[in-house]
């Protein structure tokens, strides 16, 4: 199964936890020897939003901001291929093509942003699109699609199933309201929903849960299903 796993910065490197880097390093090795063709999208969390405040502050523009957050999420990603070893391909990929070229000649390819105005949320759509991706994970800090933000309403609903039309639907509103906090981002559901991509949103903190989702199908989150979309045949074979 070729599986593409979109890393928020905010859950891979919270802080410079190494032990957690390394955790979820181990899930995708175990996903690796358990045959999954990987890709993985690594944003740049809070780190990103800390330097991308801070050059405001003295007068970069837009474009150079977008720049700033796209270098830290590489950092992200050779974060994470240090800790992945020898079965990775060893640079950030820094386009479709290169990390496509890895995941096909059996390597795990790991990236983050690729070009300003797109965020590693859309990056990790079109990668997937672009790879003809079995399944789709983004691990995130919020367990799936909610109504409205978790954080913010308490009693915020959880959707447990959404079409990849009723996720854009879901998303857009969320993505026009300042400060709005969506798991993902509207480009992304756009591109999930152009694809027909099989998707799942999940809380990515215990890496552990996208082992589960990845391997069986199991999490708490949301799943994103296609029209006429049925399990991946790998989950049928568990």
């Amino acid at each position: 199964m070729r599986v593409v796993i979109s890393l928020g910065g905010s859950v891979l490197a919270p802080e410079l936890d190494p032990e957690r880097v390394a955790g979820h390093a181990s899930v995708i090795e175990r996903l690796a020897d358990e045959g999954c063709e990987l890709g993985t999208v690594v944003g740049g969390g809070g780190v990103a939003r800390d330097y991308i405040s801070a050059a405001r502050e003295i007068g970069a523009n837009e474009v150079q901001l977008d720049q700033i957050g796209i270098d830290v999420t590489r950092i992200n990603a050779r974060l994470l291929i240090a800790a992945l070893g020898q079965i990775v391909d060893p640079t950030p990929a820094r386009d479709y093509d290169e990390a496509g070229n890895a995941i096909r000649r059996g390597d795990i390819s790991v990236m983050g942003g690729v070009m300003p105005g797109q965020t590693t949320d859309a990056v990790a759509a079109a990668l997937a699109e672009y790879v003809d991706a079995d399944l789709l994970v983004y691990a995130t800090g919020a367990d799936g699609i909610f109504d409205a933000d978790p954080n913010e309403v308490d009693d915020a609903e959880q959707y447990g199933e959404l079409s990849p039309a009723e996720l854009v639907e879901v998303i857009a509103p969320m993505s026009r309201d300042a400060g709005a906090s969506a798991p993902v981002d509207i480009l992304a559901a756009k591109l999930i929903e152009r694809s027909g991509m099989r998707t799942i949103v999940l809380d990515g903190h215990d890496p552990t849960a996208v082992e589960d989702a990845v391997l069986r199908g199991e999490h708490t989150g949301t799943d994103i299903v296609p029209a006429g979309g049925g399990e991946p045949t790998y989950w049928a074979q568990r």
